[in-house]
Parts: C-alpha cells; sequence; structure tokens
C-alpha cells in the first residue's frame, strides 16, 4: 500500500503546479481577445470572421487604437463590415490630427445622427438600439463612449506618454525577467529530480513522466507571466495595440475561414482543430474504459488471457468506430456524403495497400479463430518465442531471449506455424541417446529412466518411455521420451536431462561411443612417390647414419 500512496502524493505534487501554470496562461492570453467589448460581442453570440451571408448579418465592432467601443449592425443599404470600416477609418483619421475634436448629436431623417468635425459618423438606425432603449438615448452613450476614447487617443499620442510610460515599460521587463529567474530557481529547489540529467536506472515511467509534467508547468508559468508582461506593454501604445489587435483579427479569420467543403458545409481549420481535439478525447477515454474493462470485470470472469485480450480488442475498436461516427455526426458532417469517398477509398486502399490490406484481414481471422493467442508459445519458421500482444496489423512476439519480434499478422496464416500451447501445453521431448556395442541395453534404459527422476519440469504421468532405436554405425541408439508442461522452457530441460544422463552412464561404466571407420588396404605394394627436396634429404640423412655407423681405423 505505500508505494501506492507515495505515487499519489507524487502524482498532487506535480498537479496543482500544472493547473497554477495552465490557470496563469489562461489569464495572459484573455487580453487578447479584446477587452469588454469583444466579452459583450461573445456573450451575444457574435462570431469574428464569419464571410460570405453569415457575415453580412451579424454586428462589427468600433475600434479606435485596438480597443472595442461597441458593435453596429448592419442597415438597410450597408452591411456592419461597411459601415465600421469607414467610421474606423475617419476615428483613426481624427485621433492622429493635430486640429481639435468636435463629436456633435443631430437629427436626420427622424433618426440620430454623430457628426465628427462636420461631417457625419454615424447614423443609429432603429436595428442598433437594443430592446427597451431610445435612439436618441443609444446615440448620446455612444457619442460620450467616443469622445472619452478620442480624448485618450489623442493623449496617447503626445511625447508626454511616451516619457511617462517608457520607465514602467522597463520596470516591467526587469520584473518579468525577475520572476522568470526567480520561477527557475524556486522550481530546482522545490523538484530537484526533475532536472537530473538522465533518470536512474530502473527508474518507475509514472515518475519519469511526473518530471516531465513538471517541467512544462515551469514552462507554461514562464510564458503566461512573459505573454501578460508582453499583452500589458503593448496596451499602453495605440501602435502596438492595433497592430496586436489586427494581428488578432487576421488569425481569427484565418481560423474561421472555410476552406473544406463537405456535403453541404464547409469547415474551417478551427472545425478541424476541435474536431481533432474531440478525437484525441475519445482515444483517452477509450483507453480509460479498456482499463477499467481489464482490472474490474474481465479478470473476475475465469476467461483465459488470450479471450480477455479478443473482448478488449473487440471493445476498443468498436468504441473507437462509435464514438467517431457520433462525433462526426455532432461535428456536423452529413455522412451520407461520405459514401462514394469511402467506396473510392476502399478502391485505393484494396490496390495500393494489398499487405496491409491482407494483414489487417489476417488479424481480424486470428482474432476470431483464436489460432493463436496471447501466452501461446509458438514456432514460426525459425523464430520460436511466447506471444505478447494480438494487433490488428502485427503481432508481437517475445523470444527466448527476451527480444519483442513484430511478425506480420499473414505470416500466421500463409506458413505452418507450430503452436506449442494450442489446446493445451502438454508436449513430449524426444532425447536421443548412443552408447558403445556390448553395453547392457537393461541397464541403459534403466540409466534413462533413472535420469528423469527427481527432474521438477519432467512429468510423472504419462511416465518418461526408452525405446531402442536401432543399431548405428559405432553405436547403439536408443530414445527417452519425456512429458513437459512448460514448452517455452523445453532447453533449459533437454540440458538437465542430457547432463543427468551422462553421469548416470558414467557410474555405470557404460560409454557412449565417438564415429568410428575401418580403413582396410590391400596386400598389393603401394607406391609412395615423394618430392626431389624430400628423396634428397633422406638419402643424406641415411648416409649420415651409415657414416656414424662404421667403426674407426
Amino acid at each position: 500500500m505505500r508505494p501506492a500512496r507515495r505515487r499519489s502524493g507524487t502524482r498532487a505534487r506535480w498537479r496543482g503546479p500544472l493547473l497554477a501554470a495552465l490557470l496563469a496562461l489562461a489569464l495572459a492570453l484573455a487580453p487578447l481577445w479584446g477587452g469588454p467589448g469583444a466579452a459583450a460581442a461573445r456573450a451575444q453570440g457574435l462570431t469574428p470572421g464569419l464571410a460570405g451571408s453569415e457575415a453580412s448579418r451579424l454586428p462589427a465592432p468600433i475600434v479606435l487604437d485596438g480597443r472595442t467601443l461597441f458593435h453596429i449592425w448592419p442597415s438597410s443599404t450597408l452591411s456592419a463590415e461597411q459601415r465600421s470600416e469607414t467610421i474606423n477609418q475617419q476615428l483613426a483619421e481624427s485621433a492622429a490630427a493635430e486640429d481639435g475634436v468636435v463629436l456633435e448629436l443631430a437629427t436626420s431623417n427622424n433618426l440620430p445622427v454623430l457628426v465628427l468635425n462636420g461631417r457625419t459618423l454615424l447614423t443609429v438606425t432603429a436595428r442598433d438600439v437594443p430592446e427597451g432603449m431610445e435612439a436618441m438615448e443609444q446615440a448620446e452613450t455612444w457619442r460620450q463612449r467616443l469622445e472619452q476614447a478620442l480624448a485618450r487617443a489623442r493623449a496617447e499620442r503626445q511625447p508626454e506618454h511616451l516619457r511617462r510610460q517608457l520607465p514602467r515599460v522597463l520596470a516591467v521587463l526587469a520584473l518579468a525577467a525577475a520572476l522568470h529567474w526567480g520561477l527557475q530557481a524556486f522550481w530546482r529547489r522545490r523538484f530537484p529530480q526533475a532536472w537530473a540529467i538522465q533518470p536512474a536506472e530502473g527508474a518507475d515511467p509514472q515518475a519519469s513522466a511526473g518530471r516531465l509534467l513538471q517541467r512544462a508547468a515551469l514552462v507554461l508559468l514562464q510564458a503566461g507571466m512573459w505573454i501578460g508582461a508582453l499583452v500589458w506593454i503593448s496596451d499602453q501604445f495605440p501602435l502596438t495595440r492595433s497592430t496586436r489587435t489586427a494581428a488578432l483579427q487576421a488569425a481569427s479569420r484565418w481560423l474561421v475561414v472555410p476552406f473544406m467543403p463537405l456535403g453541404a458545409r464547409s469547415y474551417s481549420l478551427l472545425d478541424a482543430v476541435i474536431l481533432l481535439a474531440l478525437l484525441l478525447l475519445l482515444v483517452r477515454a477509450v483507453g480509460v474504459v479498456l482499463r477499467l474493462l481489464r482490472t474490474r470485470v474481465l479478470r473476475y470472469t475465469g476467461m483465459s488471457l488470450g479471450g480477455q485480450e479478443a473482448v478488449a480488442f473487440l471493445t476498443r475498436y468498436g468504441l473507437l468506430f462509435f464514438g467517431a461516427l457520433v462525433l462526426l455526426q455532432l461535428w456536423g458532417l452529413d455522412l451520407s456524403s461520405l459514401t462514394l469517398f469511402a467506396s473510392v477509398l476502399g478502391v485505393g486502399v484494396g490496390l495500393g495497400f494489398q499487405t496491409i490490406s491482407k494483414n489487417l484481414l489476417s488479424g481480424m481471422v486470428i482474432i476470431f479463430e483464436r489460432p493463436v493467442q496471447v501466452g501461446d508459445f509458438v514456432e514460426i519458421g525459425d523464430l520460436q518465442g511466447t506471444v505478447q500482444k494480438l494487433g490488428l496489423r502485427s503481432t508481437v512476439v517475445e523470444t527466448l531471449d527476451r527480444i519483442a519480434i513484430i511478425v506480420p499478422n499473414s505470416e500466421f496464416l500463409d506458413s505452418r506455424v507450430v503452436n506449442w500451447s494450442h489446446g493445451s501445453p502438454l508436449s513430449r521431448l524426444r532425447l536421443p541417446v548412443g552408447v558403445a556395442y556390448g553395453s547392457d541395453t537393461t541397464t541403459v534404459r534403466e540409466a534413462l529412466i533413472a535420469a528423469c527422476e527427481g527432474q521438477p519440469l519432467v512429468l510423472i504421468e504419462p511416465p518418461p518411455r526408452v525405446l531402442f532405436s536401432g543399431f548405428g554405425d559405432s553405436a547403439l541408439n536408443f530414445t527417452l521420451l519425456v512429458w513437459i508442461r512448460e514448452p517455452m522452457r523445453q532447453y533449459q530441460i533437454t540440458s538437465d536431462l542430457n547432463f543427468r544422463i551422462e553421469a548416470l552412464l558414467r557410474e555405470r561404466g557404460i560409454t557412449v561411443p565417438f564415429p568410428q571407420r575401418d580403413l582396410h588396404l590391400s596386400g598389393e605394394a603401394l607406391e609412395l612417390r615423394l618430392s626431389p627436396e624430400l628423396e634428397r634429404r633422406l638419402m643424406a640423412d641415411q648416409q649420415q647414419r651409415h657414416e656414424d655407423s662404421q667403426p674407426p681405423h
């Protein structure tokens, strides 16, 4: 219980900083989407950047120096975008002019009109007036708001404003840098394990993920702090504020402009990002469901490991398939429009991806027919190992050397596969043994049977048997038959039995012969030919021996 409690405590240590970092980043990014005017527009359900007929029926913002003042609606002759573009340009020219600004409220055709420096700025239509308010009251409210915005814009263009704000900007930058290094120093003291160059050998993968999240939390906090500082600095000057607002509006339009027609609708990049996020969330949710299914349901059903894996496989892909269909329907995609596309895609998959399709179909056959299951000890070609995972395209086989081999599923159906565990793991080993001619065969049989006694991996039932296989060229051949229940350990069992057999045969004086060959020569003379050099040496040696054997005179 202690390790689990320690892991949960570790998760709690980094979960708080991560949530704090995400909150700081969200607060820093909040001003980027505009001030109170933008918030009000979003509250009314306004979506910037729409094009076509939808945009012509939506209001448009009145903006001065990057600040949204209010929104106006389309008139009978002009769209809201056309009205706001003219008004925003006129406001910008008045704010940059050196002359004074005179904003008056007049009446034309029984409608309130705002006049800026003798030029008509805005006519307040009935659609611009909210329910429960008079047109003249709305016009007066807008006039006051415009006067305040123009006065502020002209004041921010004065040199005094720059001299007053420059020390503040430098102070904010210095504070942001100090907080950046302070946060990093605090994080190093608070989470020293997150800064290890290499994790300890055999470290827990969950601890490694915790270290990564701790670093990510620090990066998010620092990024949120710098973004907040830059947003505040850009908000102090008209040029930077206007540039920021124009960039955000361009990005917003780029995100929401439709570019992918499917059926009767067209989808934007933002729609695609939302769909991708929903699909990723679906994959994570299916993973959680499968984890609960394995740990809380399947393990208590008494099913074999292969059966549990088959149920989990079908559940995973079934949930992913139906969940994707539901998400696409909720996303607004008419799936009937994809019928032709799906048929063309199927033909392309069948022709261009024959190998992949073959492996996919083979995987489905293996899942349903179950000739191979997780945990089986199989032999395919020169590969022997235990099946660790059955996938839709391939199967993972772990060899006796603990090496994972990924085998395409088609090889299990196209070639001959030896499944030592299919049906029952009970299997028989054959150990050939040869002894010298003249050995007592009864003693040999008793020695071979005795070698199996005391071996825990050799089954007592069925009992071991010894067969006299035949007469070899240089040995009497016997075969020891033993039954085992763990085929993946057959090499260890064979080695242990061979050690035991050799020791028992040696105790009983029975030898294991090596191959022998008899060479028969005929009685005729054999002629040997030597090289000239060897002949001269032999003659010289013979003459020297003859001289040494003569007595001295």
